[in-house]
């Protein structure tokens, strides 16, 4: 399959999760930031010049977009991927690696993923922080739901720490079946993986609800997470960056959630929170 690979510019550079979001809707995948803006790809079959120049994000006057396209030739994209894909050791606790990557001895908790170009390998500062909070909880015999789960590192985490149900949910077809796969692969039962959005937790209520997403999801369906939740559930947050945790946190409060700490690494955030 031949590919496109889109190289943008985003200024200011806190608008890029808005602008990333954008293109995701459209059909780009594998997202990776560099200083400037980022690089993303998509089939070139699914690719139109006319309706992409035509998305609204163009039209937001707050942001300036400059981008290049730059046909790829066909390939192993897997093979690509995996060959970019590096093991991630959090502290002694967690050790998020692939197959084929040697064995740590000692660690508290091995997480094996099969990256497929799918969202949360842990090297994003967004996962590493989902990650380190997750490490901090008492999830024994605790529900847990794992919104916008993409590789279920989180979800298999939780699950390894004592979780009693995990749920994990997914909107992208591509993340949800690896999040399948990846679960197997940690024999791990007890994970039931859904593909959908916000509307796939119906009137279920969970101890902890874990969502890593994009600051306009976020601030959509946190009247959803806050209802599956119940006296003394926990929610953590992230994928925005800590310019916007006032407006994450004013969402919040109004969805009757009290807010507890923050964490970041490099610009991005992670943000807890209790409802009462």
């Amino acid at each position: 399959m031949k590919y496109l690979e889109l190289n943008c510019e985003v200024f200011p550079r806190r608008f890029i999760e808005i602008v990333i979001a954008a293109f995701s809707d459209f059909g780009f995948e594998s997202f990776v930031e560099n200083e400037r803006g980022f690089s993303a790809y998509i089939p070139e079959k699914l690719f139109n010049q006319d309706n992409f120049d035509a998305l609204g994000i163009f039209s937001n006057k707050q942001i300036k977009i400059n981008y290049s396209l730059l046909e790829i030739p066909d390939q192993n994209w897997n093979a690509v991927w995996e060959s970019n894909f590096e093991p991630v050791l959090i502290g002694r606790d967690c050790y998020i690696r692939a197959p084929f990557h040697p064995e740590i001895p000692d660690i508290r908790f091995e997480i094996i993923i099969e990256p497929k170009m799918s969202f949360g390998t842990g090297h994003h500062e967004t996962t590493h922080m989902m990650v380190q909070l997750l490490l901090e909880q008492d999830v024994q015999q605790k529900s847990i739901l794992d919104m916008g789960c993409g590789t279920a590192v989180l979800a298999i985490l939780a699950k390894k720490m004592g979780a009693a149900e995990v749920f994990a949910i997914d909107n992208d077809e591509w993340a949800y079946k690896n999040a399948i796969e990846n679960t197997e692969k940690n024999h791990v039962a007890g994970i039931k993986v859904l593909y959908g959005d916000a509307s796939m937790i119906g009137d279920q209520n969970f101890d902890i609800v874990l969502a890593n997403i994009n600051r306009n999801i976020l601030l959509q369906d946190l009247p959803a997470y806050a209802n599956a939740m119940h006296q003394q559930s926990s929610l953590f947050l992230s994928g925005f960056y800590e310019a916007d945790l006032s407006i994450i946190n004013k969402k919040a409060e109004q969805c009757g959630l009290r807010f507890v700490r923050y964490i970041t690494m490099n610009s991005w955030c992670a943000s807890s929170y209790i409802k009462e």
